[in-house]
């Protein structure tokens, strides 16, 4: 089995000394498989960038040990560098020089010798690699960086907030070139407040709070755990069904049942959609529209947090939105 992308051991980050010492990342620990997209999630403060900087060698750990494809960052940054790209959160483009000029800069020092325009054209930003990049718009800037980040196919991608400024359509074609990047193999470490973002394509994820690490796991098994894997059912209905709390409850995998006139709401495992469907039926109601959501990546965030602020003490983050 070949050796993982990254394994991080131990991580820990403090800047100062003495009492004044703040703890940026504390005894952070996880590993992230080849080809693997993994994401980082937590609120403003949680250690996520500085996680990441360290990753590339931006940034020295105090404590702790990181390996990244088979190499320490703090002793060869260089190397690691080579073989990663990076998307910084808050970028700056030279405002005079073109899309192109600025996607030609990294392909050189990568010794890429592809069309700049390539790299613009899988970030929608071909029709634009003339203009400086000063006219971009912000979301036009956010691709451009991104562009840069994916020269040369790199063996690991690292994005701290690849969505910021981006409008749907741009969020689109990034989830795209993530999902490409780690179909050819390349291995995607992110970080991300744009849930439904990492919800989408995340294999897995880490939730940290206050630079700690508060669960590391797929997002089905998470929802597992913390007891949001439930959908939740809306059952419309043309005539309020006598009885249809009993035998929807009856059905295996139905968690809850609610009845409030012409709806019947159902909380229940995926394979128990259908029979509880089949259990409203059968009181002589017919089914008229179905509505199927499950608990938010949000709601299951909370549920973490508040786990962990219960076994703490810590206050709960009331809003993963305000993340970065």
């Amino acid at each position: 089995m070949p050796a993982p992308a990254l394994h991080v051991d131990g991580l820990t980050k403090r800047y100062g000394n003495g009492p004044d010492a703040t703890t940026a990342v504390d005894d952070l620990s996880f590993t992230v498989e080849r080809g693997e997209v993994f994401g980082l999630l937590g609120p403003n403060g949680a250690g996520k960038s500085t996680t990441l900087d360290v990753l590339v060698g931006y940034q020295r750990p105090t404590d702790g040990h990181v390996d990244v494809l088979g190499l320490d960052p703090t002793t060869e940054p260089a190397a690691v560098r080579e073989r990663t790209g990076v998307l910084p959160d808050g970028y700056g483009v030279y405002p005079e020089r073109s899309g192109r000029a600025h996607v030609e800069y990294v392909a050189t020092a990568r010794g890429v010798d592809l069309d700049p325009t390539t790299w613009l054209e899988r970030v929608d930003l071909g029709d634009a690699a003339s203009r400086p990049a000063g006219e971009y718009s912000k979301g036009m800037r956010q691709r451009l960086a991104f562009a840069m980040a994916l020269v040369g196919d790199p063996d690991l991608l690292v994005l701290d907030e690849p969505s910021t400024g981006l409008d749907p359509e741009g969020v689109a074609t990034v989830r795209e070139r993530i999902e490409a990047a780690s179909d050819r193999g390349t291995t995607v470490v992110l970080s991300s407040h744009r849930l439904a973002q990492v919800e989408r394509v995340c294999d897995r994820l880490a939730v940290v709070h206050d630079g700690s690490l508060l669960a590391v796991d797929d997002l089905a098994s998470l929802r597992n755990a913390y007891g949001l894997d439930a959908d939740r059912v809306r059952a419309g209905v043309d005539t309020r069904p006598d009885g249809v709390r009993e035998r929807v409850s009856a059905v295996d995998g139905v968690t809850a049942v609610s009845v409030d006139d012409d709806v019947v709401r159902v909380e229940c495992t995926e394979r128990a959609k259908k029979p509880a469907l089949d259990a409203i039926e059968t009181t002589g109601a017919t089914v008229v529209d179905v509505d199927v959501d499950r608990p938010s990546l949000e709601e299951l965030f909370l549920r973490i947090a508040d786990d962990d602020a219960t076994a703490t003490g810590h206050d709960v983050v009331a809003r993963t939105g305000e993340s970065r």
